[in-house]
Order: C-alpha cells, then structure tokens, then sequence
C-alpha cells in the first residue's frame, strides 16, 4: 500500500502553497505549522515531508526553528529541504531533529559533496530532490534550471548508495490537476532499486490509487489536503 506524507511548505514561518513553483502565486493556510502538524500526527501520520522555502532560495535554512518545534513536540519523523547546501547546513538540519535531508540544488552544484554525504551518512538520512521543470532539474528554489535530467542526477548517485528520491513536477504541483505517473513509472523501471516518491500534483484520492497502482512506493500530498480534496481523517 501506497505511503501519503503530507506537506507543510513554509514561507516566512507560515504554512503556505505555491502554485508551479510560482513564489508570488503563494496561499497561506495557517500562521501555525506545529498546529498544522499536530493534526497530521492526530490522523495517524508517521512521516511529515517539511520544505523550508525561504531557505530553498538562499545558502542555508532559514525557517530551522520551524524544524526543531515540529520535531522536539510531535513524534512526527520530519524529512527536511530547503537550504541544504554545505555540510554544515546538513548537520543543523540533522541536530535540530530531521531524520532525512532533501537535497536537491547541491546535488546538481557539487555532487562530489553530495555523493561524499551518502557515504558518510547513508541512503537513509539522505534524499535526492529532484523537480523536474521542462525535463531538466530545477535548482535554488525552482528559480534556476540545470543541464541535468532526473534520470541523469539518480544515475550519479545510485552507485553512491542513494536510495530514495523525491521526483516533484514542477508544471503540476499545486495545480490539483493529477501526477506525472509516467514520470514515475520510466524512473522505477530504469531504477528498480530506488524509491521513488511522487510529489506534485495531486488532487484526489483517484490519483493516490493510481500511483498505488503503478507501484510508486510514497506520495506527498500538500494542498488537497488543505483544499479539502483528500481528507486524512
């Protein structure tokens, strides 16, 4: 059975929404993410998917309080991203309580530095965050575009013991309008070994089932959530 993490996306220390990636097409949806994910928690939630999106357009987190409040009063295990960029921004995000560090832009920047991480900490406390816009990897918040493709960046990092990648569509996410499930179907066939987790997208639970149908293992669900489009308890 399929995974849902839901996701808190935050923006000046409030739980917002961005529509395609779109900075100035945001929605805030609560002034409190703790309360935001001590509902998850009350719904049977394991995992929160926790995306600092100030910190995703400068060289390290800036909402990290966020972080260590969600951490230190949910049992919620809190994957973090958004301004993992040097080592000593992934240790902060580790000691402030995430037990996964999303990594997308320093994958594409350094994956020297990102592939010495996977050996250093290992395919469980480190993901790959890959959002595809135009079929090329999106990086610094979605503001800038690499040469490098999904598959190009999960080819790199395979032999380095990476083990899961969130894959976010950019063109879909927030749009409610359903996933790029052959995105995910082409990378679990060239990767069998990889988990796969879908992002973007989704807005009923018509998707869900069919992403659960595809074999995707993980799904994150955002603003069908918090449209009222999928309700978790």
């Amino acid at each position: 059975m399929i995974e849902i993490i839901p996701a808190i996306d935050i923006m000046d220390g409030k739980c917002v929404r961005l529509s395609q990636g779109d900075y100035s097409r945001s929605k805030i949806y609560s002034d409190s993410p703790l309360d935001v994910a001590k509902y998850f928690e009350d719904c049977g939630m394991a995992m929160l998917h926790l995306v600092d999106l100030d910190g995703a357009k400068s060289r390290f987190p800036v909402n990290q309080a966020v972080l260590e409040d969600i951490a230190s009063h949910t049992s919620l295990k809190v994957e973090f991203g958004g301004g993992v960029k040097d080592r000593e921004a992934l240790l902060s995000v580790f000691n402030a309580g995430a037990c996964r560090a999303i990594c997308g832009s320093v994958a594409c920047s350094d994956p020297d530095a990102f592939a010495s991480w996977l050996r250093e900490f290992g395919g469980e406390r480190i993901v790959l965050g890959a959002d595809v816009k135009d079929g090329s990897v999106a990086v610094n918040g979605w503001l800038d575009k690499s040469d490098a493709s999904a598959s190009d960046l999960i080819s790199r990092f395979v032999p380095e013991g990476l083990l899961t990648s969130i894959v976010t569509e950019i063109s879909r996410d927030g749009m409610l309008a359903g996933p790029a499930i052959a995105l995910y179907q082409e990378l679990m066939h060239k990767f069998p070994e990889l988990q796969v987790v879908a992002s973007g997208g989704v807005g009923s639970m018509a998707d869900i089932e069919a992403l659960d149908s595809a074999g995707v293992q993980a799904v994150i669900v955002g603003k069908a959530i918090y449209e009222g489009k999928i309700a978790l308890c």
